[in-house]
């Protein structure tokens, strides 16, 4: 790792939280801020010194990460309390999942007032977050992302370029919306199989080694007992939940409607999560689903 720095960390939630504590072991020094006292005190617990807004977090840092719920959000922020107030010299690293409009409106709007910005959105979970082997992927210009890596390694197991800034965040609503229609495709197939006379095991044991074999099957099987432990084998407690693969399935459609791209599977997939979550699912993991296609 390079020198240390001094990080205001600004959203401190499942995942931020997380985050900042694998900053403070790497050796920087964070400053953090959450509208949630219980997040302030878990960031305290874990080496943050904690401030009462964002203004005070962003005073005099070399970089600000940020990981927030929506773009609304992350525009207010950066408009209203760190731009202007965070040192033109700092690095801005947004990590939220939000649409690439505004992903790219945020950095043009900073780089007018002199501001470096990246966006870093991340693939992982939870656990990854806590673990410190988050996928981040991050766009900006070549510059910006050398500035970036070292801070992003810190909590992650692999800081990749994706090209212009919104890029990373382009990727990361391609990889989901592939993510949640091959998760429904691998329920589907499993509610199949049993219904044809197959042991979910010995089916697992063919596909995972065929051409059928994906990551929702392989790494995060939605049946309990078949493969490596998953949320599945946790009543569907935990990991990554289906609110949160609908609101990245919502940003993929968004974004395919604005080019142009033709995107049926992911359309298909957006309507069957929202579903899933208006039956009150949107808590439980996003392999939950297998639980509507039996």
């Amino acid at each position: 790792m390079e020198s240390a720095v001094k990080i205001a960390f600004i959203g401190l939630g499942n995942m931020g939280g997380g985050m900042a504590a694998n900053l403070v072991k790497a050796g920087h020094e964070v400053r953090a801020f959450d509208l949630a006292e219980a997040a302030l005190e878990r960031a305290r617990e874990n080496g943050c010194a904690t401030f009462t807004s964002v203004k005070e977090a962003v005073e005099g840092v070399d970089a600000v990460v940020s990981m927030l719920p929506n773009g609304k959000i992350v525009d207010a922020v950066y408009a209203g309390d760190v731009i202007g107030h965070a040192p033109v010299s700092a690095l801005l690293i947004d990590c939220s999942t939000i649409d690439v409009a505004t992903a790219r409106k945020v950095a043009a709007e900073a780089e007018a007032k002199g501001y470096a910005m990246v966006d870093a959105p991340v693939s992982g979970g939870i656990a990854a977050a806590n673990g410190g082997t988050l996928t981040f992927m991050v766009g900006g210009s070549g510059a910006d992302f050398a500035r970036a890596q070292p801070i992003l390694a810190a909590m992650g197991k692999a800081v990749i370029h994706a090209g212009a800034v919104g890029n990373g965040q382009a990727a990361k609503i391609c990889n989901n919306m592939l993510l949640g229609a091959s998760m429904i495709a691998t329920c589907e197939t499993f509610a199949m199989a049993q219904k044809l006379g197959l042991d979910p095991q010995t089916f697992y044991d063919i596909s995972s080694v065929s051409s059928g074999q994906c990551w929702s099957m392989t790494s995060y099987c939605p049946l309990p007992g078949v493969g490596p432990t998953s949320p599945a084998d946790n009543g569907y407690q935990g990991g990554f939940a289906t609110a949160l693969m609908l609101k990245d399935l919502k940003l993929a459609v968004e974004a395919a409607h604005a080019v142009g791209a033709q995107v049926p599977m992911g359309e298909r997939a957006e309507a069957l999560y929202q579903a899933h979550a208006d039956a009150g699912q949107g808590g439980t993991d996003f392999s939950s689903i297998i639980k509507t296609l039996g």
